[in-house]
């Protein structure tokens, strides 16, 4: 069996038609194998279609500009030159003629090229759309594998690093100036406000990624932070950013709560490790904010000191005035309550007393070190450690866990697990923006806001009789 397959071009004059064949696809024996079309026969048919639509459209749009619009005389061409355009159905090669300049107008340009003007970017939005989206969930060859084993185009690992990274600058681009503070008004302008719509609350943590630095491929880590907004009665949306890469932190933050409905009398609660980067992101970004610090990171350095206070020697132990077990045991008490005053006298005491085995037990030194480093951070923080327990059973959050879920998400799926890659800080920010863009089912009305004719309407495809 055999089936030819034309396709006809009617003009706006109905008496001209014009009949093309696009391929001709043959069949032996029914088969699950041969039934209906293959992916390799909708791929020659969606290229052969594209080109046929794409000639069209380029022989419709030439011959329009053919002529002034003013005085209707002809446009001499000066030459032309080929232009590629690489669409999600193929590359295809169009003829740009360069057309003079009517005398009728008087321009400095004596001679310019319409369809160039016209096509100002050599890829189509569909395909940079495509290539963004997969590169933000796959690695980059498996995205360039994928893209070529579905439509039939050819591309290369390097043109979809180049149009993340382009789709990237975009975004951060259109990101409004840094600011310090972001909470505007006075109190009688926050109190006419209408009512918000709920409690929005923020987790912030950070995570590691593999280091490059040039051919350096063994440079560390550094460190990306990653949050996510989830508001009482609308969906969650995560953000990301490279702290040391990143010129607008702040306000990346900012719109993604101001995209959430976030007005300056709506309840924000942020919860965060403590660390002094994140301190910084979220202060001043409302008056009706408030901060705390995560549970969660506290009972994680609470078990690191009981581990190294089970890690030392017996005859250390029995030296010690009081069970320094115990004393951590009372101490992570203390916290629950809210009550810091006395948890930073205990840890005081509890080092001082462990400073003092270390000029006979030198396996106390480094506990005496680290338990200093847990009082400073408790004193750093001590603004924001409120009554856990009150909290808990009102049932409000305490801690970050599904911030830890975002930073999987968003960062360790794609740039850690599983994942031989080293990073650079701008490559690994540009993929960041993109890839929460994804996650956060963005991407398509972002890039439908940039190419607006992607999101027009088209009339249904009528179907075959």
């Amino acid at each position: 069996m055999k089936v030819t397959i034309h396709v006809s071009v009617e003009t706006d004059d109905p008496a001209t038609t014009t009949d093309y064949t696009i391929g001709t696809l043959e069949r032996a024996e029914l088969s699950l194998a041969t039934l209906g079309l293959t992916l390799d026969d909708a791929k020659t048919i969606l290229a052969g279609l594209q080109e046929v639509l794409v000639t069209e459209q380029v022989a419709a749009f030439v011959a329009q500009h053919g002529q002034c619009p003013h005085c209707n005389a002809p446009r001499p061409r000066k030459g032309q030159h080929d232009l590629v355009m690489r669409t999600l159905f193929g590359t295809l090669t169009l003829e740009s003629p360069r057309l003079y300049t009517c005398a009728c107008q008087e321009t400095d340009q004596q001679s310019f090229s319409p369809l160039a003007e016209r096509l100002p970017e050599r890829t189509t939005p569909e395909r940079r759309y495509l290539q963004a989206k997969w590169a933000a969930l796959l690695s980059f060859d498996r995205t360039v594998a994928a893209l070529e084993e579905v439509f039939p185009l050819q591309t290369n690992h390097s043109t979809v690093v180049r149009h993340v990274h382009q789709a990237a600058e975009r975004l951060d681009a259109a990101l409004g100036p840094e600011q310090t503070m972001f909470a505007e008004g006075c109190q009688r302008a926050w109190e006419a406000l209408p009512p918000p719509e709920g409690r929005i609350t923020v987790g912030l943590d950070g995570a590691y990624v593999h280091a490059r630095e040039g051919d350096n491929r063994t440079a560390g880590w550094f460190e990306v932070i990653v949050g996510k907004s989830i508001p009482l009665d609308r969906p969650a949306k995560c953000f990301s950013f490279v702290q040391t890469s990143d010129t607008k932190p702040k306000r990346r933050l900012f719109e993604v709560l101001k995209a959430q409905g976030l007005q300056m009398n709506q309840d924000l609660t942020f919860l965060s490790d403590g660390g002094a980067t994140v301190r910084e992101l979220q202060l001043y970004l409302s008056p009706e904010s408030e901060h705390i610090l995560d549970w969660f990171h506290v009972t994680m350095r609470i078990t690191q000191l009981q581990q190294q206070v089970n890690g030392l020697a017996a005859a250390t132990r029995a030296d010690c005035v009081r069970d320094p077990a115990q004393v951590l045991g009372s101490v992570k008490w203390y916290l629950w309550h809210g009550n810091v005053f006395r948890t930073l006298q205990e840890l005081s005491w509890l080092a001082d007393d462990v400073e003092a085995w270390g000029e006979t037990h030198p396996d106390a030194a480094k506990l005496a070190q680290r338990l200093w480093e847990f009082h400073d951070y408790i004193s750093n923080n001590r603004d924001w450690i409120p009554n856990y327990g009150e909290r808990y059973r009102y049932g409000e959050r305490i801690a970050t866990g599904f911030t830890e879920s975002a930073v999987n998400q968003v960062v360790s799926k794609r740039m850690v697990k599983q994942q031989q890659m080293r990073w650079t800080k701008q490559g690994a920010h540009r993929l960041l923006q993109v890839r929460v863009q994804v996650l956060n089912d963005d991407l398509r009305a972002t890039f439908g806001e940039w190419y607006p004719e992607m999101e027009r309407p088209e009339p249904a495809l009528a179907a075959a009789a």
